[in-house]
């Protein structure tokens, strides 16, 4: 009966505008959607060995994602220290004291003798009665925090795990790049030899030979750029799976070829698929709980209170019942005056609870934008990389042209030169294309939420 007079709004979970479906998916779809692409390890669907255990250190050496856990450890515990509020306070206390009154005045009676003893083995047991729903109402708001405090753990964990993907395919992007340059230096070096050799027969000019040189010269210098790029991306994956930059090293190797897209699903579905949209719906249910707290507080404080123990002068009759002591009762306390006080507590939550509401809708548009922005990005990558591809195949067979003519005399070196800048700086574009796809599916993946879904948000109890 008590329990029913529970004061405090009734939770409904916050609605958000959902469309249909995705504008993007609904233009251009994969070929071969893979369901799994984006649960579980989803990090295995580029099938790189060293990607996969490079992401498995992350859950364990990881010094953001440890924090991340410590603090969802700490909500645990004061929901653990709320939740004890609704069960009654007991201590005990044990005080034996030796005493001697003045003779002068005689505290305990003329009779009584001026030292004395005095043993007492006291209990209390109090009880704030929760008829309001106060603490019932904390005991959810702190609930709700601990299971916000578990869905930032998992956005945390989401965008270390993205973010080393994102730099593990840059960097093995920058390993293509490299060997495309290291390929093309390689070329112009027996390109110079040429054109020194035919300067040498009378056949080039000094100036073919400078071309050359310029040309071999300044590939070098951005084969070398490369390298100052890469050992960044290096130290950043060092410092995601928690090592001195220092002492950690990538062999170079091959870029991966690019992944089936994940399929969006519903956008319905993103709401249970993203770890800080859970997070943002948790922490409405709290503020709405406090809402519940600051109206119970325009109501009386009820406490049961009862004490009981032994006391006496001597030991051997010191648990005996004629030294039994007890006293039991009940108060009850209202606040009659307060200048606005706690109307103004109960405005400020509400007002509290309406920013969570639009922090929560403004979360859920977002990731609608990032899923949109994710799938538009892959449709327009795909299509740009077939036009590149073409555009390689071009430009390499111009170059092959052009030095024909160029053996046979039909053509300047310069004409060389431009067909060669032509065709690196194609095969180039098509590296950069093919990385682009691949961050860009993880992108997506991360703002499908994962492998998470909120069926593995904690009880926290």
């Amino acid at each position: 009966m008590i329990g029913g007079c529970s004061v405090g709004p009734k939770y409904s979970k916050p609605t958000a505008e959902i469309p249909p479906a995705y504008k993007e998916n609904a233009n251009w779809k994969t070929a071969q959607p893979n369901d799994q692409a984006q649960k579980g390890n989803w990090w295995e669907l580029f099938q790189d060995p060293q990607l996969n255990a490079l992401e498995d250190k992350v859950n364990v050496s990881n010094q953001s994602l440890r924090a991340a856990v410590d603090r969802f450890q700490e909500a645990r515990d004061v929901l653990r220290q709320t939740r004890s509020s609704l069960f009654p306070l007991v201590t005990a206390s044990v005080s034996p004291t030796q005493n001697r009154q003045s003779a002068n005045k005689a505290l305990r009676g003329s009779t009584s003798p001026t030292n004395y003893s005095d043993l007492i083995l006291a209990g209390d047991v109090s009880y704030e009665a929760d008829v309001w729903g106060s603490v019932r109402h904390s005991v959810q708001s702190s609930r709700a925090l601990a299971q916000a405090s578990a869905a930032d753990l998992e956005t945390i964990r989401l965008s270390l795990h993205a973010e080393l993907a994102l730099d593990y395919l840059t960097l093995r992007g920058l390993d293509a790049q490299k060997k495309l340059f290291d390929t093309n230096v390689d070329a112009f070096e027996k390109a110079l030899q040429l054109t020194q050799s035919r300067f040498q027969g009378g056949v080039a000019s000094r100036e073919d030979v400078d071309l050359a040189a310029t040309q071999l010269e300044q590939t070098r210098a951005q084969d070398i750029d490369i390298t100052s790029a890469r050992d960044q991306f290096e130290h950043a994956v060092a410092v995601l799976i928690g090592q001195p930059a220092s002492t950690f090293s990538l062999d170079p190797a091959p870029l991966p070829a690019a992944p089936p897209v994940p399929p969006p699903g519903l956008p319905s579905d993103l709401l249970e698929r993203r770890p800080d949209i859970a997070e943002a719906e948790r922490r409405v249910a709290s503020a709405n709980e406090q809402v519940g707290i600051a109206r119970a507080a325009f109501f009386p404080t009820i406490t049961l209170g009862l004490v009981g123990g032994f006391e006496s002068g001597k030991f051997p009759n010191w648990l005996t019942g004629p030294s039994a002591l007890w006293s039991v009762g009940a108060s009850a306390a209202e606040t009659v005056f307060d200048a606005g006080r706690r109307r103004a507590v109960s405005d400020q939550t509400i007002a509290s609870y309406d920013e969570m509401i639009a922090d929560y809708q403004q979360t859920v548009l977002t990731s609608f934008q990032q899923v949109e922005d994710s799938l538009s990005d892959l449709r327009v990558l795909d299509e740009e990389a077939k036009t590149q591809d073409a555009a390689v195949a071009a430009a390499n067979r111009a170059l092959e042209q052009t030095t024909n003519r160029y053996k046979g005399g039909l053509d300047t070196y310069l004409t060389v030169i431009t067909a060669q800048s032509a065709a690196l700086a194609n095969e180039r574009t098509a590296v950069s294309l093919l990385t682009r796809r691949l961050t860009s599916t993880v992108l997506l993946v991360k703002a499908l939420g994962g492998g998470w879904d909120v069926s593995k948000l904690p009880a926290v109890d």
